[in-house]
């Protein structure tokens, strides 16, 4: 079995692109979240978002084929662009077929889905475009990805809901460990502020009102938060035989040591308030990776700012790691929840950290929830040391994921 290394890391983030616009505003604690502008949100009760206003994929892809893909593959193939350039592998250099892609989307094409109904009930049948079978397939990222760069080994598309990007990686390293491929660009990526979406989670109170405030909203383990804030981006890790990135003199941000899934058993809806789900997955992922917690020396949360969520995921934590867990934060509190990316995206902001040895902070803490008692890293970043951290993606229907990531 092959030791997996992260050489590279490709954010499409509300909060910066690429690896060194993405760390800075993380160790900053700048937001991300701002007005909702992608489309006429006044009627609803949350307006706000975490929105990209600055992408632009033209100068990666041709008119031609930017057309044949919707924006979640777009945020996606630049992603993998910026991955690759991080990791200085140049596409000519690599074995197609021992290059995999794996991608995963909680919502695929949503965007694209919601015009074309309104096409097909004012203008008919023959009005609808055949082209949409393909493009707003959830898997339609990674197989355009694979397709633009020419990587013939294995092409998988993970669909886990908010756990969607961490299992994508998960998947990556095992390709990488068993030897089924050398490289894999593994991550997830999602662009579903439309209507449709941002109305059923308004329907179930899951969003936070503070459209006044937008930059305050998104406030884990915070006493008064209110719910998650929507956002859209992509995250696409490349993960590579240690063996023959080190050969190559590659920058090893870190090392994949472990990773476990669990089923919740409790909702569709949401966490089983003891944290069941979310202990098994992270003590399945301990011992996968050969580590105790004892080891762990900062925990990237799931943690979302929602009510239910952020106090389950605090008593996991507590049960995992005794009275006193490691330091722990949410990076969602800058970037806002990136739905099918955030596992990906906050993977990279777990490596970024063993890395750097800076600590992201939550931001918009004044007064912890006494429900979550940890030291959740208040505000400011913290240098620190970490030999191995782990990173938690909690996902609708139980879906559980948890990361070991480890200093090489």
């Amino acid at each position: 079995m092959r030791r997996v290394a992260i050489t590279g890391v490709g954010p499409v983030t509300p909060v910066g692109t690429g690896r060194d616009e993405l760390w800075a505003s993380l160790v900053a604690g700048r937001s991300g979240i701002g007005p909702l502008t992608r489309f006429d949100a006044s009627s609803l009760t949350s307006r706000i978002a975490g929105q990209i206003d600055d992408f632009d994929c033209s100068e990666s892809l041709s008119q031609q084929k930017s057309r044949k893909a919707e924006r979640f593959t777009h945020l996606a193939f630049e992603g993998a662009r910026l991955a690759l350039d991080d990791a200085d592998l140049r596409v000519p250099d690599l074995e197609p077929g021992r290059v995999g892609v794996v991608i995963g989307s909680a919502y695929g094409g949503t965007s694209r889905l919601e015009t074309e109904i309104a096409v097909l009930l004012s203008k008919g049948l023959r009005a609808v475009p055949p082209e949409i079978n393909m493009s707003c397939a959830a898997s339609s990222a990674a197989a355009f990805v694979s397709m633009e760069f020419g990587f013939l080994g294995p092409v998988e598309c993970l669909a886990a809901a908010c756990a969607s990007g961490a299992q994508a990686i998960a998947r990556g390293s095992d390709l990488v460990m068993s030897g089924r491929a050398d490289v894999v660009l593994a991550g997830g990526t999602d662009a579903a502020l439309t209507p449709l979406s941002m109305a059923a989670f308004c329907s179930a109170r899951a969003l936070s009102r503070r459209n006044d405030a937008p930059t305050a909203a998104s406030r884990p383990f915070e006493r008064d938060r209110d719910g998650f804030v929507f956002s859209e981006g992509s995250a696409i890790l490349v993960l590579e035989d240690l063996a023959s990135a080190s050969a190559r003199g590659a920058p090893v941000l870190a090392e994949v040591l472990g990773y476990a899934h669990s089923q919740d058993g409790h909702s569709l809806v949401a966490p089983h308030p003891s944290g069941e789900g979310a202990v098994r997955s992270m003590t399945s992922a301990l011992a996968d990776a050969g580590v105790a917690p004892i080891d762990v020396g900062y925990v990237n949360a799931h943690a979302a700012s929602t009510p239910i969520g952020d106090v389950a995921e605090a008593r996991a934590l507590q049960r995992v790691f005794g009275r006193v867990p490691p330091p722990v934060s949410s990076t969602k509190s800058m970037t806002g929840h990136l739905l099918g990316a955030a596992g990906a995206l906050e993977a990279a902001a777990t490596a970024l950290a063993i890395h750097s040895g800076q600590l992201p902070p939550t931001i918009n803490v004044t007064s912890l929830d006494p429900q979550c008692e940890l030291d959740v890293i208040p505000n400011q970043a913290r240098a620190a040391t970490v030999d191995v951290a782990i990173s938690n993606s909690f996902g609708l229907g139980g879906l559980m994921s948890t990361l070991v990531l480890a200093r090489y």
